[in-house]
């Protein structure tokens, strides 16, 4: 693998292709909190863009294309931060210049484009990273070690609800690339991948699945211009299926709940029972997830805190999504340093990527479908 900076201790300098929203919000925030992280180069379509970011964050090079970024003599690591349809041209530019990348989930809108990218990326020696954060959450990883050593016993069920106000027929120009199906890029494609990665790296992954994939929302309204664009990108998704070891698992994953919404996953045992929740799917501060859990018959579930040993991080103010986007960069500097492999990879992308196609198919044909 190609280590460029960071065996030695040295910070991980990164170039930025993108300066969208979640860019700013999460990326660029988390990149100023973490001392393993050095902001070099950044590039983005609209110039005034990239030197604006550039300016507030102290990148100290606004450069003109994906290439010349990829290409910087100061840039380890490649952070592509653009939509997914666009993901492959910043990715290739970083596998070309033997540079680590980033990119955001969806890694791409076709699992056989992903796989191309894995080859190229493995013939080149670079490392690749795939931004599904939850999974390092540290609540998650406690509910995954607390199963781990028997807390529940032997899974018998896991249930999960996932909803969000966001994703309605009302969006905003911002979220225009949301709408067409062939940018895998709905409702479902973004929380279903996020959402169910973090759940099976603590449970484990189901071996086939039973879904319907429902569009509700057909036509979508941009805010902005008062365009209609008909859609068929599913905003539900039901799912059944098995784990591996016999459990049986149950998703609700919703776009546009207007109130109420949240996450909340039960796991039940043999022995016991836990029961995760968080009142907001998306974590704005102080959304931060509740684990709690009981023993035996008809016992009420108690709050198990997560203990600090858990958590990477120095001390913030940050929402607590972006919080765990931080977990991710912290785990995947110190992969660098050490050499291990914490941080999702290509190869994690998909695997998620071809779960969400067996649902889609599943609930085309009617039939159980093993994922990939």
């Amino acid at each position: 693998m190609t280590e460029q900076s960071g065996t030695s201790g040295a910070p991980v300098r990164v170039g930025l292709i993108g300066v969208g929203n979640w860019a700013q919000h999460g990326h660029l925030r988390v990149l100023s909190l973490l001392p393993q992280y050095e902001l070099t180069a950044v590039f983005s379509q609209r110039r005034e863009a990239a030197a604006s970011v550039a300016e507030r964050y102290g990148f100290r090079y606004v450069v003109n294309s994906v290439a010349e970024l990829a290409g910087h003599p100061e840039v380890d690591l490649v952070i592509v931060l653009t939509t997914a349809p666009q993901h492959e041209e910043g990715i290739r530019a970083a596998i070309a210049a033997r540079k680590n990348v980033y990119s955001e989930w969806p890694l791409t809108p076709a699992v056989e484009t992903s796989q191309a990218l894995i080859e190229l990326a493995e013939k080149a020696g670079v490392r690749h990273v795939v931004g599904l954060q939850r999974r390092l959450a540290p609540h998650n990883r406690y509910v995954r070690d607390l199963i781990g050593e028997g807390y529940v016993g032997k899974l018998r069920s896991v249930r999960i609800h996932v909803s969000m106000n966001y994703f309605q027929a009302l969006r905003s120009n911002s979220l225009r690339w949301t709408v067409p199906p062939e940018n895998f890029s709905s409702v479902i494609a973004i929380y279903a991948g996020h959402f169910l990665d973090m759940l099976f790296e603590a449970t484990g992954w189901p071996t086939s699945v039973a879904a319907l994939a429902v569009n509700q929302f057909e036509a979508v309204t941009i805010r902005e211009t008062g365009e209609v664009l008909p859609t068929s990108t599913p905003d539900q998704l039901v799912l059944a299926g098995r784990l591996r070891d016999g459990a049986v698992v149950s998703v609700h994953i919703e776009g546009g709940k207007r109130n109420g919404s949240g996450v909340q996953i039960d796991i039940t045992g043999t022995e016991g029972d836990l029961r995760i929740s968080n009142r907001s799917a998306f974590g704005n501060v102080g959304d931060d997830y509740v684990v709690e859990g009981a023993h035996g018959d008809n016992q009420p579930l108690v709050v198990l805190p997560v203990p600090a040993s858990y958590d990477r991080l120095p001390p913030s103010d940050l929402p607590s999504a972006v919080l765990e986007l931080a977990q991710l960069y912290a785990a995947y500097a110190e992969d660098v340093h050490t050499g291990s492999t914490t941080a999702p990879t290509f190869e994690d992308a998909v695997r998620m990527h071809k779960l969400i196609n067996a649902a889609v198919e599943s609930g085309e044909t009617g039939r159980h479908v093993a994922p990939g």
